[in-house]
């Protein structure tokens, strides 16, 4: 990617950049919306992320430039302004420089930028946490400073809560920075605390993305958030982290339908991700796998944030040999499956599920197969 980055970049702007930078997209391994929570989740960085080329200009204009779209977007000097259109997409790296002031650095004030990726859009691999954390790293070493990874992580996570406007956790933001080659990101939100955890030896994962909307910032997301709150406040705690099923359960009277459905699955979400991680260093992926799928059940049935596509697709999957187990991946509301599979499960039966599929959508889903990778870095 680092030859691409550095190729494009003189092609558009007419010079090499000062830094190259490469962050990672994520897999959701499980955890489904407990971050916001205050909860645990599990995910992986894979082999494909974002990578950005950056350069300074000294008339203080950002020229911004996506591989997406093909197109340069002039943005004056002065206070940042959020975009819309075919220009949102400078609303990622624009959050990310009106969030350096509120952790003590200083942001670049002109330059020229460039986002290339290997990530399919709208699939639930996070591609914005990628461009928050290479845009970070970028802005960063070009002014010369260097916080912790806690910190860039941070930065990502205020950019997209409060410039882009998703109420996210720390999940996807954490996962990219903190990603390792053969190992899952374990987080407990309420630090925020990062951890690895080693995933055992012929553990594969294959995508396939529905291209269904996953627009989160449409409103379902928010509303969730909102429903988890709620469900806390009237349980007397400050989220739901800290509520017990025996609690939740108590409460069924004082809450909604909705919400009450909302508040078991964090609950039991959080449980379900402490029993992958004591798992984990046994290699029984199977069982590991099986609490995938009740993950994926609870988010059908409990959360509601899967689609009939998705649900299909799991259907269809959890019947396939070598399959371990599967889930939505994300914030779910379309995007992409998960599969946990073992060596054996190829193209065969990759194809296989995407022909029943097609029979049923009229349309086919597109299938990565892909590997842990290393976390946000300078190349």
């Amino acid at each position: 990617m680092k030859e691409q980055l550095l190729s494009r970049f003189q092609k558009v702007f007419g010079r090499a950049p000062e830094v190259v930078t490469r962050a990672p997209g994520r897999i959701e391994f499980i955890g489904n919306h407990t971050d916001y929570n205050g909860g645990t989740v599990l995910g992986a960085s894979i082999d494909r992320g974002v990578g950005v080329a950056l350069a300074r200009r000294t008339d203080g204009q950002r020229r911004f430039f996506s591989g997406h779209t093909n197109e340069i977007v002039t943005l004056p000097a002065g206070p940042l302004q959020k975009q819309t259109g075919p220009a949102s997409f400078t609303n990622y790296p624009q959050g990310v420089l009106a969030a350096m002031p509120a952790f003590g650095l200083r942001a670049p004030e002109g330059f020229d930028y460039l986002d290339l990726s290997d990530l399919p859009v709208g699939a639930g691999l996070s591609s914005s946490a990628a461009i928050e954390l290479a845009s970070g790293l970028a802005f960063l070493s070009v002014t010369g400073q260097s916080p912790s990874r806690e910190t860039l992580v941070k930065i990502g996570k205020h950019a997209e809560n409060n410039f882009v406007g998703v109420p996210c956790g720390i999940l996807d933001q954490g996962v990219s920075g903190f990603g390792k080659k053969d190992h899952l990101v374990f987080i407990d939100c309420r630090g925020p605390r990062f951890d690895t955890v080693p995933l055992p030896a012929g553990a594969h994962f294959w995508i396939f993305n529905t291209h269904t909307k996953h627009a989160l910032v449409d409103g379902l997301y928010a509303t969730r958030h909102r429903e988890c709150m709620e469900a806390a406040k009237t349980l007397g705690v400050g989220l739901l982290v800290e509520a017990t099923t025996a609690m939740v359960t108590a409460a069924q009277g004082k809450l909604s339908p909705a919400v009450f459905q909302r508040a078991r699955h964090v609950v039991e979400e959080i449980a379900r991700v402490d029993a992958a991680v004591k798992l984990l260093p046994t290699g029984d992926l199977a069982a590991v796998g099986r609490l995938l799928t009740a993950s994926h059940r609870s988010s059908q049935t409990l959360f509601q944030n899967s689609t009939t596509e998705l649900d299909f697709l799991v259907d269809t999957l959890a019947a396939t040999p070598h399959v371990y187990g599967t889930r939505l991946t994300g914030g779910g509301f379309g995007g992409a499956v998960m599969a946990l599979t073992d060596g054996a499960f190829g193209q065969t039966e990759a194809q296989g599920v995407v022909a029943a599929y097609a029979a049923k959508f009229g349309q086919k889903p597109d299938v990565l197969h892909t590997q842990t990778g290393d976390g946000a870095t300078i190349l």
